[in-house]
């Protein structure tokens, strides 16, 4: 048995000179899923870094790897520091966390993959003996995405370089690594114009082959692939992802690809240690509100106080980071038979904007100036999951509330140590 590199540390050596690698927890004996990695791509932002720290909670070595395009290399250590208090107070020992600050795109990620490689003879009768790669990486999540919609419509040639053509050399890449098991950070913007019927938004709404579906009044019905009202380059680069994926996943039966449509996340773990904290602008309204209650803005635009819900205001399916990121590590170990599937990842519940705001007012004791604003072209007034197939297929639900979601952020905002870029 010959090793594609020789050691971990010799695929430093190997890279060009925009890889950098450390290894922040040891290789050691210890009760953790086998000897094997999760790599997780855009692992230092908002839901990657807690998602990461999710996946070690639950046993899993992580690799991480992120350019700190719209990062902090900081991050990584609040991770271990959280991922080691709980395997403490757990009594479990610490899986490994493993960093790379690398573009997933650089063509340094076929040494990256490699030096977590090993060739292993095989025989098959048609063929006799074969050289197969077998990999330690078990499985994927990748969060390296452009996300802004606004920066999307500005910039669409860089969305789609990224965000699509991006994970095609990237997938085909993971395929010729014998790496299969995939999980893909989607949106519900590919919903697109069904988010206008003012219903929760099933998977089957939106399907890439034609696909057998029982509804809520337990009747067979065929989805064909449809879309239509996709307003941004953002929103049509997550579609053609789920797309493609659908498509080699149809081709190749061996692939287990797990698209999941986030709503909106907001709130922070609860340590205060980790939270949103993008370079640039924020646009997300969570981070926007934290602003202004720190006083870096004067106040916050509510667009659209005229739609048809309880107080005139949007209503948004607002979900914990912490519980999408379980929800991240439910589908990385579940036990899906379909080569490809997509599941809402929400609360199923509704809050208006208003309401969003009033819970962060209640948590903060403050009271935050808004201003009020026409609708946006594009905006719904409606956008809510069903997430009966994640409670049925992945054993998931969210269980934080919108008051835990404000608490957590404004503990993240009041730490001195998080280095808030909120300027």
């Amino acid at each position: 048995m010959s090793r594609l590199s020789s050691s971990r540390s010799s695929s430093t050596l190997s890279l060009n000179s925009s890889f950098s690698s450390s290894i922040t927890t040891p290789d050691s004996d210890s009760e953790v899923i086998a000897d094997n990695f999760i790599l997780v791509t855009g692992g230092l932002g908002f839901i990657g870094s807690h998602t990461s720290l999710e996946l070690l909670k639950a046993g899993y070595n992580v690799i991480i790897v992120d350019d700190l395009s719209n990062s902090y290399h900081n991050v990584l250590g609040k991770i271990n520091t959280l991922a080691a208090r709980y395997c403490a107070q757990q009594g479990l020992k610490l899986p490994a966390l493993h960093f790379h600050k690398l573009d997933y795109q650089s063509k340094a990620m076929r040494f990256l993959l490699e030096s977590y490689s090993t060739l292993v003879p095989t025989f098959s009768e048609s063929s006799g003996e074969l050289i197969k790669i077998q990999s330690k990486i078990s499985g994927v999540i990748h969060f390296a995405a452009f996300k802004s919609v606004s920066e999307s419509i500005e910039k669409p040639f860089q969305y789609y370089r990224n965000n699509v053509c991006g994970l095609v050399d990237f997938v085909e890449l993971l395929g010729k690594h014998n790496i299969h098991k995939f999980v893909f950070s989607s949106s519900a913007t590919v919903y697109g114009s069904k988010a206008t019927k003012g219903e929760r938004l099933r998977e089957e709404e939106v399907v890439h082959h034609e696909t057998l579906y029982v509804d809520a009044f337990n009747n067979e019905n065929l989805a064909e692939p449809s879309v239509s009202g996709l307003t941004s380059p953002y929103g049509r680069s997550k579609y053609f992802c789920e797309a493609i994926l659908a498509d080699i996943a149809h081709a190749d039966p061996s692939w287990r690809i797990v698209a999941l449509r986030y709503f909106n996340p907001i709130g922070c773990d609860p340590s205060g240690l980790l939270g949103e904290d993008p370079k640039g602008i924020p646009t997300n309204l969570f981070p926007v509100i934290a602003q202004v209650l720190t006083g870096s803005r004067p106040e916050l635009d509510i667009f659209g106080t005229d739609w048809d819900t309880r107080d005139g205001t949007a209503i948004r399916d607002f979900i914990h980071v912490a519980d999408l990121a379980r929800g991240h590590v439910a589908a990385l170990s579940s036990d899906i038979e379909s080569p490809f599937r997509t599941f809402n990842l929400g609360t199923g519940n509704g809050t208006t904007v208003a309401e969003a705001v009033k819970s962060l007012e209640g948590a903060s004791l403050q009271n935050i100036a808004v201003k009020l604003a026409p609708r946006r072209i594009g905006d719904v007034g409606f956008c809510v999951a069903a997430n009966d197939r994640a409670k049925k297929e992945l054993g998931w639900t969210a269980k934080e509330t919108i008051q835990q979601c404000a608490k957590d952020l404004w503990n993240y905002v009041n730490q001195p140590q998080t280095g808030l870029s909120f300027s």
